[in-house]
């Protein structure tokens, strides 16, 4: 029995951040994993291998969930085949001013301009090693808020430095929409710079761990059509071993009218679901099959799990389906994978 619809009616009726900080906490208690097997029985295996790495099943949890490392048995015990946590920068900060998130339950959506609120890397360091994690684990680092996006490479250097030991991947968020001139990175030469040093340190400590992780760009569903080749090859002059599309969006198509839909920050949900594809699709067209792409962005159910792999990904990621259905979601769309 699925009683994630009961629960959800109670945390629909706090806060959204409110709702999360408890749900946050209440999966940190012991003996949250062993409930949490109970709740999500009988994942089937759906093997995949990318970037060199064995996946048991091709559906993640996507950055975002858990910025601090907290949560990670529990994701493991829901049947997730990899996790990703972070958002993670060099220092703590406290994000943007609240209220920041806001639910559009009749789009099936969520508005958050979080801003990157962790406790910093060092404590997410402190989070993976204390939990002695085994499974495939993505780290996503971004910049501090306060650092200039012309010295934004130095944070992305400090956080690779600090979390290569640690991560199955990295993914390197480029592509927030609540970290002023965090876009613009996505860009021209701005982009290659970054490439070029992410690449070359990546380089020095996979000689220095005897170890490759491999390095994925997170990028935004509002880059245009016509930017998008020049962002790919990029990426493939450049060896990325991954791209994640998407990342939130500022539109509000799918969205307009309802409450809380004029609220700053990046929508996600349902209503990203067509434009993410579409840029999974003409990324993969663009890259050829030389670098995987894992799609989030929209996953509701099964069907939006099959058409983000028809687009051309190797693997997906959910968050706010994942808010919305719960457990369920996540045997449904691996199930709709095999």
């Amino acid at each position: 029995m699925d009683y994630y619809p009961l629960l959800r009616t109670f945390l629909f009726q706090l806060d959204p951040e409110t709702a999360h900080d408890w749900t946050r906490m209440l999966l940190r208690l012991p003996g949250a994993s062993a409930l949490a097997r109970i709740a999500a029985p009988g994942i089937p295996a759906a093997p995949r291998r990318v970037m060199g790495i064995d996946f048991p099943n091709p559906v993640g949890l996507a950055a975002g969930l858990d910025k601090d490392g907290e949560c990670i048995p529990v994701w493991r015990a829901l049947g997730f085949g990899f996790v990703e946590v972070g958002t993670v920068t060099p220092r703590p900060q406290p994000g943007n001013p609240k209220p920041r998130m806001f639910r559009l339950p009749r789009a099936r959506a969520l508005i958050n301009r979080m801003g990157f609120n962790n406790q910093g890397v060092d404590r997410l360091v402190e989070q993976v090693r204390h939990t002695g994690d085994q499974g495939v684990l993505g780290i996503n680092i971004g910049k501090n808020a306060d650092t200039p996006v012309g010295r934004a490479a130095d944070d992305y250097l400090l956080g690779l430095r600090k979390v290569y030991p640690w991560a199955s991947y990295i993914a390197v968020n480029i592509s927030s929409p609540n970290t002023p001139g965090l876009r613009d990175l996505q860009y021209g030469a701005t982009l290659e710079r970054l490439l070029d040093v992410l690449k070359t340190e990546q380089a020095r400590l996979a000689a220095e761990h005897g170890r490759y992780v491999p390095l994925a760009i997170k990028i935004a569903p509002d880059i245009a059509d016509a930017d998008l080749p020049t962002v790919g090859q990029a990426l493939i002059r450049y060896e990325l071993d991954a791209v994640i599309a998407t990342n939130t969006t500022f539109s509000r198509v799918g969205a307009e009218g309802l409450p809380h839909a004029g609220e700053a920050g990046g929508l996600s949900g349902a209503p990203l679901l067509a434009r993410s594809t579409a840029v999974v699709k003409q990324l993969h067209e663009i890259l050829g099959g030389k670098l995987p792409i894992i799609a989030v962005g929209g996953i509701l159910n099964g069907a939006d799990a099959t058409a983000k792999i028809a687009a051309g990904a190797s693997l997906v990621q959910l968050y706010t389906g994942f808010i919305y259905r719960g457990p369920e979601l996540i045997r449904e769309a691996v199930e709709a994978l095999r």
